[in-house]
């Protein structure tokens, strides 16, 4: 079994031993014996150790083994759920990346997610999510889980908005429903803030075009409505940079064309306010640190790159290395950008950009890359 390196700790056998037990007590799990474990939730999580000792040995599970311990007892499940058990691997430097990737078939016909890991490797590829297929949704990674937010479904053979709201975490290997939306919405904005997330603008249930704005607390499972935006505004994305939401791009109804305006929320102050400098028709974004990488629809071998700390732009030429593709969605990677074309040529290779590399060595080329056309891209520590 490979080893979890965390500093000059290595640790091989004994998380190796753990870990077939776990394998070989999940598999040996009847129903009387969960029920007979979560009557007795008060009880130590595993007997003869100290809670915070066996914390730390849970967390030193490989991240395939997860769905088989949280089939042990609900103890252990809620534990897997929790922001602790997080901050529990992230402190013994166990926390892996993951590359969370929705594809489509050349016909383009059916999607699906399939999660790749820090090689490129294909891993596995996520359950089916419940409900309608859908549209012009959201996607939001909070707390080390994916949120797939509301949409546009096509059922019963008419539009129809949604508010509904999926979650997906990676150590159960499941879905599950959150809170519904106040606001049936689709083609709206979205992003992570501070442990919360915010969803604005889009188009509503009637296809009207919405100036609301909510915000979800993981804690209460609730939507809230907070201050909505000055004017409507559809088409748009969201960020979360320094504490602050940022939506840009998109189209507002007080303007004539693609907005340039860039509506800020604080929400310390709750309260929004506005810059004039922003990117139109952005068609890929990333966050990675301070900044935020876009790529605008008129000119796709340009990445745009802003600075929240002194609210600049900057423009970066996309070499042809790799890919003459004009057109890319963006993946995050050990805090560099990933440029997965949307050409079904299977000869590219992925362009990869460092922003901490030296002058002149930013661009390079990566094996790493779907298999299929990328719909849209995340990145999930666990």
């Amino acid at each position: 079994m490979p080893a979890f390196v965390s500093g000059k700790k290595r640790f091989t056998e004994q998380a190796g031993c753990f870990s077939d037990m776990v394998k070989q007590n999940s598999s040996l799990v009847s129903k009387s014996n969960v029920h007979q474990h979560d009557d007795d939730f008060d009880s130590p999580i595993l007997p003869g150790l100290p809670d915070d000792v066996a914390k730390q040995s849970l967390a030193l599970v490989p991240h395939s083994n997860f769905p088989s311990m949280a089939a042990v007892c609900k103890k252990w499940r809620s534990f897997l759920r929790s922001k602790e058990f997080l901050a529990v691997r992230k402190l013994a430097g166990l926390l892996e990346e993951w590359l969370y990737v929705l594809t489509i078939d050349p016909e383009g016909k059916e999607s699906h997610w399939e999660v790749l890991d820090c090689f490129g490797r294909k891993h596995r590829q996520l359950p089916p999510m419940p409900g309608e297929a859908k549209a012009g949704f959201g996607v939001v990674v909070l707390n080390g889980k994916l949120l797939v937010i509301a949409g546009y479904s096509a059922g019963n053979g008419r539009g129809l908005a949604s508010d509904e709201v999926y979650q997906y975490d990676s150590c159960l290997n499941s879905w599950s429903r959150l809170a519904n939306m106040n606001v049936a919405r689709y083609d709206f904005a979205c992003a992570a803030v501070n442990g919360k997330v915010y969803a604005v603008g889009g188009y509503g249930i009637e296809g009207d075009s919405l100036s609301s704005a909510e915000v979800y607390d993981p804690d209460t499972d609730k939507w809230t409505l907070i201050e909505s935006l000055r004017r409507p505004r559809w088409g748009c994305f969201a960020c979360g940079v320094e504490g602050k939401l940022y939506v840009m791009g998109g189209r507002s109804s007080f303007s004539i064309g693609n907005s340039r305006f860039v509506d800020v929320y604080n929400p310390e102050k709750h309260a929004w306010g506005e810059m004039k400098n922003g990117c139109v028709m952005v068609t890929a974004h990333a966050v990675i640190g301070k900044k935020l990488f876009c790529m605008e629809w008129k000119n796709q071998r340009k990445l745009v790159i802003f600075n929240a700390e002194d609210s600049s732009w900057k423009v970066v030429p996309v070499p042809l290395t790799g890919s003459t593709s004009i057109g890319f969605r963006f993946g995050i990677l050990g805090g560099k950008l990933l440029l997965f074309s949307l050409e079904e040529d299977p000869a590219y290779r992925t362009l990869l950009y460092d922003p901490d590399a030296a002058p002149g060595s930013e661009w390079q080329t990566s094996e790493i890359k779907p298999s299929g056309m990328c719909l849209c891209c995340v990145t999930i520590k666990a």
